[in-house]
């Protein structure tokens, strides 16, 4: 006997699934992540998650792991944002029986199918993933540069432009390109705090965030040219804007939209990378 049920995660106390994620995570593979409980609305509207549409398994009432789905209507996918399992209940067969359910849901939804990040580095959950039919799409990339010694290249200030317009620029390209990471699309953009500056030069567009002084954080880079030589310039052109910034683009990166433009202005490559896994409904 499983010796457990699925309920909503809307049907849980928010402070319950906030305790159960801090312990699922309190030994992640990239270090302890720590939210605090006020801030927990603001991460599941920047995760795009749907808590009716998540699960729960529960033992006597109490959360043993969880799976938060983040539908996605621009490509008809739903994103499994967040999966774990309270350090006692792993090896239940708690979290593979709501992955299950995640994908069985979804194709009963109508959906395409699938999605999630998941580190590289991770072995035991992508043995999970890869079990269950999810291909890996995309390596997703980390950097980090320092702002000095950088001249300045290409794009001013006359290329900086509204969030809306950003957005709406995100929201045409990913029509056409199915595969952006759900957090640097628009969706996931205005669900941010901080706030949010964006610059666009030729075929790139770069949305920025200030998170303490001396830091930038890339929330969204895209240039679809192979060369992205206007990314390179647009990236300079900000980190010169803002010098002595330095400059950190989180494991969302892909090389084709304009990682390999960092790799050459000289971004250091972060040591953990995810990859973007879909598998489509049956």
């Amino acid at each position: 006997m499983r010796g457990w049920t699925f309920a909503a995660a809307a049907d849980v106390r928010p402070q319950e699934l906030h305790e159960a994620f801090g312990a699922a995570f309190s030994d992640y593979l990239a270090g302890p992540f720590r939210i605090g409980l006020h801030q927990w609305p603001q991460f599941l509207a920047r995760q795009g998650v749907d808590l009716v549409r998540s699960r729960v398994a529960l033992r006597r009432s109490r959360v043993l792991a969880f799976a938060l789905a983040a539908p996605r209507a621009d490509i008809a996918h739903w994103r499994l944002a967040s999966m774990g399992a309270l350090p006692q209940a792993r090896g239940t067969g708690a979290a593979p029986a709501l992955l299950d359910d995640f994908i069985a849901r979804a194709g009963a939804a109508g959906m395409a199918g699938v999605e999630l990040e998941c580190f590289e580095q991770n072995e035991r959950a992508l043995r999970l993933y890869r079990g269950r039919g999810f291909e890996p799409l995309h390596a997703l990339y980390g950097y980090t540069r320092d702002g000095e010694a950088l001249p300045k290249a290409g794009a001013d200030d006359d290329h900086a432009i509204s969030l809306d317009d950003a957005c709406q620029w995100i929201d045409a390209f990913s029509r056409d390109h199915h595969d952006l990471p759900f957090q640097i699309t628009s969706p996931a953009l205005r669900a941010l705090p901080q706030q949010l500056r964006a610059w666009r030069h030729g075929t790139a567009q770069v949305v920025v965030s200030q998170a303490v002084a001396g830091t930038l954080n890339v929330q969204s880079l895209i240039d679809s040219r192979p060369r992205q030589d206007d990314a390179a310039a647009l990236v300079a052109a900000v980190l010169a804007r803002h010098r002595p910034h330095r400059m950190n683009v989180p494991q969302l990166q892909r090389l084709d939209l304009g990682g390999l433009a960092l790799e050459r202005l000289g971004f250091e490559r972060q040591a953990l990378n995810q990859l973007l896994l879909r598998r489509s409904s049956d």
